[in-house]
């Protein structure tokens, strides 16, 4: 695999982070004073322009880019980067008094007022009029400049518009997608309950809060609309910039599993994803590690949109931030630590939010690398220069990506869906959280896991997990059955091949699409568990796991059966099972296990795969990034305690040691291991 490097300009791993100097342009002492401490921190980049536009245009077609032009100018001559976002993040005051129309609507239906952020509606001509004439007016401004390093398309796109122009593109929408046939569109939705048919397109409403809705068809094709309407908007600004600067990379920052956008289908218009990245650290509901694997996992969701090339961490917090329920300071080392998580699990960038402090505001107390005391002693500010440091040894992981073997497959679809279905128990779900633990059990075997969607191709994978596959995508099953014909080592889980993309069940047996045939089983029912429900599953082999929240029960038709019930009236029938089918393996787990039990058919899984599986200390994670014949190994402590690692050869890139056979890791430690393909152990 050939590298592909993102930014050829700058040495090592880039670092940078959002700065506003259009809050400091009459302080030109600090305007000054920030060129001096960013090349302290080793500082390779800023973003620049996240919510200018009134800076910019303080009335209508009265543009100002002067001081936009001067500050790139002064980083440029300094070493520094830029990153240049649309403003269109937030708008002028004078835009909404004169068009109020490109305000929202909330689902109530009443218009929005000016303020907070996001409430702009995405299908206002006179916004995206507006948004051109700024966007147009920047490229003129410093489109060619030689510090112009990428775009940054607005920010952390969120929200929904329910106005009436909104409403009007959500039928023709869905006119379009059913052929203009109003009977293809009943069928599909189940429109004969309650009597809820349509005779016209025209009569379908957004779901405002008017009452409960019977159509799960409804609600789920306009959340699929949103995603449809907000990457309409998007592009509307890309076109912009790649007529213009056909040369400079697009990217927009994402947020975490944001519920309200599926990423996949945005992603197809960006050349990066970068995302945002802020884990409650140090919270009373979970350790320290596994806070870190749930935002590995979000590094893993957002890497594997594009497969082929790094991603950017756009943003992370230096410190804390302010609109957590606990702002939480991170402790000494962490935040080193949550930077090489990122490039371990390929990012090409490690940035903040934000270069300082501003006095005043909604985010005057959030992180940043420079606080109020404003000076260069501060632990944050030595942290950040410290990992600025050494990101400038990473040179030689630029470019290179994670190939993992092993797939989780997740799907915004199938979120949305099993939220939207009135069955189980609307508390313990959790299908994001079953995707993360899942993820946090495999990574626990120093492997690493793209997570895809089900939709994906799967030809580059040998082990692929598919947690709470409710709803089959078109395409889903039989891809499925070709990886495990081909070899592949398959688990699939309860709630599995319920519905199709209507959400109409399928009829035959569950899993459908013929999916209980290469599982060798049908599930007849799932059984919700109270906490106070006690159950296991006994394997064949002596172990044992412990079942919570929902236990399938299972019609076996020529599945070898691993484990049964312990008790309840389905005792003594399957819960887990495999059967062969071409040269794989199909596993089939019917009730949702501990993750001691997982852990071990996962560990069989990988086994069976051939995939190489380590024996790494509680805490520690493992991470390969790979190209050209080299491998970089990522070692992180993700505890308060020395560990020691054993299997470890290779040269460290951090501090130029050899190492052979063990590798000491202080607390919240890291190393980067680099080794021939060909040694690997």
């Amino acid at each position: 695999m050939e590298r592909r490097i993102l930014f050829p300009q700058i040495d090592g791993i880039m670092h940078g982070g959002d700065y506003n100097p259009e809050q400091w342009l009459d302080r030109p002492d600090i305007l000054a004073e920030d060129i001096r401490l960013m090349k302290e921190a080793h500082m390779t980049s800023a973003t620049l322009g996240v919510f200018s536009w009134s800076v910019y245009e303080p009335r209508e077609g009265e543009f100002h880019f002067e001081w936009l032009k001067d500050t790139m100018d002064r980083l440029y001559e300094n070493g520094i980067y830029t990153v240049l976002a649309t403003p269109s993040g937030a708008r002028p005051a004078w835009l909404d008094e004169k068009y109020p129309e490109a305000m929202r609507v909330d689902d109530y239906g009443v218009r929005s007022h000016h303020g907070v952020r996001h409430n702009h509606c995405m299908s206002a001509p006179v916004y995206r009029k507006k948004v051109a004439a700024v966007v147009n007016g920047l490229i003129d401004a410093v489109g060619d400049h030689p510090g112009l390093l990428m775009w940054h398309v607005s920010n952390e796109f969120g929200g929904e518009c329910f106005c009436p122009l909104c409403a009007k593109r959500f039928q023709d929408w869905l006119g379009e997608k059913f052929d203009h046939d109003i009977e293809r569109l009943n069928r599909a939705w189940w429109a004969t309950f309650w009597s809820h048919k349509y005779s016209d397109f025209s009569q379908i409403e957004p779901p405002y809060r008017n009452g409960e809705f019977s159509s799960l068809g409804l609600t789920l094709e306009w959340k699929r609309f949103t995603t449809y309407s907000m990457t309409d908007y998007m592009k509307s600004e890309i076109a912009i910039l790649r007529e213009r600067t056909p040369q400079i990379p697009i990217t927009t920052n994402y947020m975490k599993l944001f519920y309200g956008l599926d990423y996949r289908v945005m992603s197809k218009e960006l050349d990066v994803v970068s995302w945002d990245s802020y884990p409650l650290f140090h919270n009373d509901g979970e350790s320290f590690a596994d806070t870190m694997g749930e935002n590995a996992f979000d590094h893993a969701v957002m890497r594997s949109m594009k497969r082929d090339r790094p991603f950017m961490l756009m943003e992370s917090a230096p410190g804390l931030v302010n609109w957590q329920p606990c702002n939480k300071l991170r402790r000494p080392g962490v935040h080193e630590l949550a930077g090489m998580q990122a490039v371990a699990l390929g990012s090409d960038t490690v940035q903040y939010f934000q270069w300082r402090k501003g006095r005043g505001s909604f985010e005057q107390y959030h992180g940043a690398v420079v606080d109020h005391l404003g000076t260069a002693d501060t632990r944050v500010f030595l942290e950040v220069a410290s990992m600025g440091a050494l990101l400038e040894k990473l040179s030689d992981i630029r470019g290179t990506i994670v190939k993992a073997r092993t797939a989780i497959l997740f799907d915004w679809d199938n979120m949305w869906a099993i939220d939207a279905m009135r069955g189980l128990s609307q508390e313990t779900k959790d299908y994001p959280k079953t995707c993360v633990r899942i993820y946090r059990s495999l990574m626990r075997f120093g492997v690493d896991i793209d997570v895809v969607a089900s939709d994906d191709s799967l030809d580059r994978y040998d082990v692929v997990i598919a947690p709470m596959l409710y709803m089959l995508r078109p395409g889903a099953a039989e891809s499925l059955r070709a990886f495990v014909e081909r070899g592949g080592q398959l688990l699939a889980t309860y709630l599995t091949g319920y519905v199709d993309m209507d959400q109409l069940n399928f009829l035959g047996g569950f899993p459908g699409e013929g999916l209980a045939e290469l599982f060798g089983v049908v599930s007849e029912e799932i059984d919700s568990l109270y906490p106070s429900d006690r159950n296991q599953v006994n394997f064949s082999d002596g172990t044992a796991g412990t079942v919570q929240d929902y236990a399938e029960v299972l019609r076996v038709m020529d599945a070898e059966v691993l484990g049964t019930y312990d008790s309840d009236f389905y005792a003594g029938t399957a819960a887990v099972t495999v059967k062969a089918h071409g040269s794989g393996k199909a596993y089939y787990v019917a009730a949702r296990l501990d993750d001691g039990a997982m852990g071990r058919l996962f560990e069989r899984l990988l086994q069976a795969a051939g995939i190489p599986v380590s024996e790494l200390p509680d805490g520690v994670e493992r991470h390969t990034r790979e190209a050209d014949g080299k491998e970089y190994v990522f070692y992180l402590n993700c505890s308060d305690e020395p560990k020691t690692v054993s299997g470890v050869w290779g040269a460290s890139l951090l501090d130029g040691q050899q190492v052979a056979g063990e590798l000491q890791l202080a607390a919240y430690g890291t190393a980067v291991i680099s080794q021939l393909q060909k040694e690997r152990t």
